[in-house]
């Protein structure tokens, strides 16, 4: 039965890793498509090898918070707890990447994990000072991707304000080397995800004894996110590439910048963030640095209104799914 409950783990993981590369990559790429930085093709294939790379770079701070700082529960129902957490992140991840709605897979997990261990040992379940931290890098990380975006691209208007129409040449050249840094910090914190529950299942399991990441684990989880991004998720390429507003090399690069900063640090300081949240409010932040009438606020307000479901409903589908699991694998 471990080896079985396992397998469900690995299978889970690897489908949680290639959803979030299909979100990562329209994270990564679409400035770069929108400003034609680079053809499609190319842009993904710079993305998946990036993001591959993340996990093996930035240490695993990010999985360490996941999987040893925010739940306490029994060993032996680790494994549906992190069953139906995955289950609950899947699930709502997979219907807003449907209707074209960039919610935070990130929170998903979150929020299917606290679901998962609130409906089976109760709230105190939760670890307060993980939860904490976990929360203050969700919420706060777009805020700090918005008004960093704004203020690059102010900076950029006032020091390239003698040139010529030419410079956006060195903007998009500027774009193809940040998006290097951009893939890398969101693999490092995303890829970190998928480490924590591979780790979590391997402990659950009784096939380790602590909570330390074996390196077939970051080769998996980094395999796993990398094909996504490579298979490209176009529905929300188009959404953050043009249905915010019409990005130029300015606003590109200034987005990647803000994203890809913010990102680096979060990765370093054990944040588990979500990349498609600071991808999202930079380029917004950056296309407000022109005119706040710029940018096309209804869109905006859709994805709010799915990031501020996007715990509550994942949570729920955890819940259930922790619940069915509990009857099926006692």
């Amino acid at each position: 039965m471990p080896l079985t409950l396992f397998a469900i783990i690995v299978g889970l993981s690897i489908a949680y890793g290639y959803l979030n590369g299909l979100h990562g990559s329209a994270n990564i790429v679409a400035t770069m498509i929108s400003s034609r930085a680079l053809a499609p093709r190319q842009a993904l294939l710079l993305a998946a090898i990036g993001i591959s790379a993340g996990p093996f770079l930035l240490g695993v701070a990010v999985a360490n918070t996941l999987g040893a700082e925010l739940i306490d529960v029994p060993q032996e129902s680790m494994s549906q707890i992190v069953i139906g957490g995955m289950l609950g992140a899947i699930v709502w991840s997979s219907l807003t990447l449907w209707l074209k709605i960039p919610s935070s897979i990130s929170q998903s997990l979150v929020g299917g994990l606290i679901g998962a261990v609130w409906v089976g040992f109760g709230v105190e379940s939760v670890k307060l000072p993980g939860l904490y931290k976990t929360l203050v890098g969700l919420f706060l990380s777009p805020v700090l991707g918005l008004f960093t975006a704004f203020w690059l691209v102010r900076l950029s208007y006032g020091l390239a304000a003698s040139a010529t129409p030419h410079v956006n040449r060195w903007f998009n050249r500027g774009q193809v080397l940040v998006s290097i840094l951009m893939a890398i910090s969101f693999g490092a914190n995303d890829g970190q995800k998928v480490i924590a529950m591979l780790t979590m299942g391997l402990l659950a399991t009784g096939l380790i004894s602590s909570f330390t990441v074996p390196t077939w684990v970051v080769v998996l989880s980094a395999l796993a996110i990398g094909l996504g991004t490579l298979t490209g998720g176009w529905r929300l390429i188009h959404t953050l590439g043009g249905k915010f507003y019409k990005i130029r090399p300015i606003h590109g690069l200034g987005a990647q910048l803000a994203s890809g900063g913010v990102l680096f640090f979060a990765s370093l300081l054990g944040a588990p963030v979500s990349g498609s949240q600071v991808v999202t409010s930079a380029i917004v932040g950056a296309g407000s640095a022109d005119r706040i009438q710029k940018v096309r606020w209804g869109v905006v307000q859709n994805i709010l209104i799915g990031w501020l479901l996007t715990i509550p409903m994942s949570g729920l589908i955890g819940a259930l799914a922790f619940l069915l699991i509990e009857r099926i694998i006692p």
